[in-house]
């Protein structure tokens, strides 16, 4: 088989820069090492910066997002047992969507399928080959060697992917902090605590009250890296979300049995360059940020909005400029982000080796962030997504 562009992964950047390219013309095969299903059962992030809304709609996948998503202008941070709102609209004029990376995976599959598009679920032992020169990939299938030549490889195989690991040792330089803590999530069908997120600094940690729609919460709280998730019933972890809100907030939490439970250690990391010959790193192939900025799929769709834009140029006009300028664009953005995630994360968060001193930096901080429109600007600018 021949394709213009190979893409391996279909997550939610893989699916978009395929339909993307669909859109306009561009023949491109997606490979992806999990079934259908399992793909459409993870469950991930919801928070959607303005851009990576505009950016669906252009995709053609917009419509499900504006009848289900929730709109939020605002959101809350907590501490001192009072709650003090960040008005993201009146700040910045933008707002974020709440639509859960799930039910926007579900639309682009669907999307692609209506349109015929091939994805090789199911793929096993993908292997890329001469990503500087003419550049194919391998795999297998029900027993079964397949080939596929390409013009470029869209690496969306995420951290543990195939795509980076593919590069010649030495010509990507990595960058990389781990939190020295978790996050506990669960998420449960009951009515979220607030109809905006809460992120709670407090003594005994971080939470955060998120949803995935009206109906399905969505709960986190700080904890140990070397927690165990069979330790924590759903009555203990309620117990322990509730401590570390305002009073208000606590009184407005829905309990339930929760269906997913699972434990998320944080990291920042980035690799630099995002691309070597034919391959460009997309998303979690090339950087991690810790979630506390709802950042990771925002910037995942940043890196599909450049690598789009580069490959619609040399399909039109036949110049390189804009697939040569991927990596510099990509990695400004990817940057800020990443300051930005690390910066909420060193705010909100207890850090063990912080004591009396750090804790007193943390409320001078908060306390000038909620009471200065400049520092609060200076947070929703950031947090709505900076220009592309």
């Amino acid at each position: 088989m021949r394709t213009q562009v190979l893409i391996v992964g279909s997550g939610p950047s893989g699916l978009l820069l395929g339909q993307l390219l669909a859109g306009i013309g561009i023949d491109n095969v997606i490979l992806e090492r999990v079934d259908r299903d399992h793909l459409l059962s993870r469950v991930r992030a919801g928070v959607l910066e303005q851009g990576t809304v505009e950016l669906l709609d252009e995709a053609g996948a917009g419509e499900r997002m504006h009848a289900e998503g929730l709109p939020h202008d605002g959101f809350a941070v907590a501490f001192d047992n009072r709650l003090h709102r960040i008005d993201l609209h009146a700040l910045t004029g933008k707002r974020v969507m709440v639509y859960g990376q799930t039910e926007m995976t579900r639309d682009l599959v669907e999307k692609r399928e209506k349109a015929g598009l091939t994805t090789v679920f199911e793929a096993a032992n993908v292997a890329l080959h001469d990503i500087s020169g003419s550049p194919f990939v391998t795999y297998e299938k029900d027993g079964q060697s397949h080939r596929i030549d390409c013009d470029f490889i869209a690496g969306c195989d995420g951290y543990h992917g195939v795509s980076r690991r593919s590069v010649p040792g030495g010509a990507l330089q990595s960058f990389e902090r781990v939190y020295p803590f978790g996050w506990l999530g669960v998420l449960a069908e009951v009515p979220p605590a607030s109809h905006e997120l809460i992120y709670a600094n407090h003594e005994l940690g971080f939470a955060l009250c998120s949803m995935r729609s009206m109906t399905r919460s969505r709960y986190y709280i700080q904890c140990p890296i070397d927690e165990k998730v069979e330790d924590w019933s759903d009555g203990r972890f309620w117990d322990e979300l509730r401590r570390r809100l305002p009073a208000e907030s606590a009184a407005a939490v829905t309990t339930g049995p929760s269906f997913e439970k699972s434990i998320a250690l944080l990291r920042s990391f980035v690799v630099e360059p995002m691309q070597f010959g034919k391959l460009s790193l997309v998303g979690d192939a090339a950087h991690i940020v810790p979630p506390t900025g709802a950042k990771g799929l925002n910037l995942a769709a940043s890196d599909v909005r450049y690598l789009f834009s580069g490959l619609r140029e040399f399909y039109a006009d036949g110049s390189t400029a804009g697939m040569d300028a991927y990596s510099g664009r990509a990695l400004a953005r990817v940057w800020k982000a990443v300051r930005f995630s690390w910066w909420m994360t060193t705010m909100l968060h207890r850090f063990p080796e912080g004591g009396a001193f750090g804790q007193r930096i943390q409320e001078a901080e908060l306390d000038y962030l909620v009471h200065s429109r400049a520092a609060s600007t200076a947070l929703a600018e950031n947090y709505v997504g900076l220009p592309y």
